[in-house]
């Protein structure tokens, strides 16, 4: 089995698992993530091959962290982790990229992630559930943080956090490429919209 085979098996079982302990069908879990049945049944089959927003709608459906659903159970107490280990789980049309590092265990995990845009650059995000906060470190470069439709620049050394319900954007800007660490801080246990 190969490694993208073995990781759509572990992403179906844990979109499965979490989808019955949170009480949901099929349906209604395609309804509230506004992803169709279909795509979730071959999902659940490890037969699917969703994107990163989808992956994202999902996890916050399910009031989960986006490596909840992709990661196997923990197998030590300490993890050092290597981006270049990871594939990036989106990359943009001008070479950009974000990789998830790791996230946090217990009750409000924290998902730590690298990412990389270029100059013009944009990673646009649909609002996630109430109570997730992201934060936006620029290490090197400059970027554009785009907030409920304000722009807020934000280049290296400096540092951003904004509650992630609202629509937003990651904008590279200036002229060299932006590196940045952001994490995304989930609220504890599962908050199912509506």
């Amino acid at each position: 089995m190969t490694e993208t085979e073995a990781a759509l098996r572990t992403l179906a079982h844990n979109v499965r698992a979490a989808r019955i302990r949170a009480g949901l069908s099929l349906d209604e879990f395609g309804r509230r993530a506004k992803v169709s049945k279909g795509a979730l049944v071959a999902l659940e089959k490890a037969q699917g091959n969703p994107n990163f927003a989808t992956l994202v709608r999902l996890a916050d459906t399910l009031g989960v962290s986006v490596s909840a659903l992709m990661e196997g159970p923990a197998q030590a107490r300490v993890r050092v982790v290597s981006a270049d280990t990871l594939i990036p789980l989106w990359t943009g049309e001008m070479g950009g990229e974000a990789r998830l590092m790791l996230t946090t265990s217990g009750p409000a995990p924290v998902e730590v992630w690298r990412w990389k845009l270029e100059p013009g650059e944009e990673y646009p995000s649909h609002p996630h559930q109430a109570g997730v906060v992201e934060t936006v470190s620029v290490t090197a470069g400059q970027m554009v943080l785009i907030a409920d439709g304000a722009e807020h620049p934000v280049e290296a050394g400096q540092t951003a956090t904004f509650d992630g319900d609202v629509s937003h954007t990651y904008r590279g800007s200036g002229t060299g490429t932006c590196h940045l660490i952001m994490t995304v801080h989930i609220p504890p246990g599962p908050t199912l919209p509506a």
